[in-house]
């Protein structure tokens, strides 16, 4: 499964703030937040400090969604 991230985008533009203020708030790296970015996977702590400087949960910031299965020929 892949992570996806449009909720946390949604809320930052709810709470009126950017990504460098998502970074600050949270206090994570750089890296982490271009992760999120590109709906890479970042750790549990990372998710965990989000979620606590935003005051939401989880499912507030991120989702996952199943990848289309090719078919498969014989």
């Amino acid at each position: 499964m892949a992570v996806d991230y449009s909720n946390l985008w949604k809320l930052l533009i709810d709470k009126k703030m950017n990504k460098s203020d998502l970074r600050r708030a949270a206090h994570i790296s750089t890296n982490a937040v271009a992760k999120l970015s590109k709906n890479e996977t970042v750790s549990l702590d990372t998710i965990e400090k989000i979620c606590t400087a935003l005051d939401c949960r989880i499912e507030d910031i991120m989702g996952f969604v199943r990848p289309i299965q090719e078919e498969q020929h014989d």
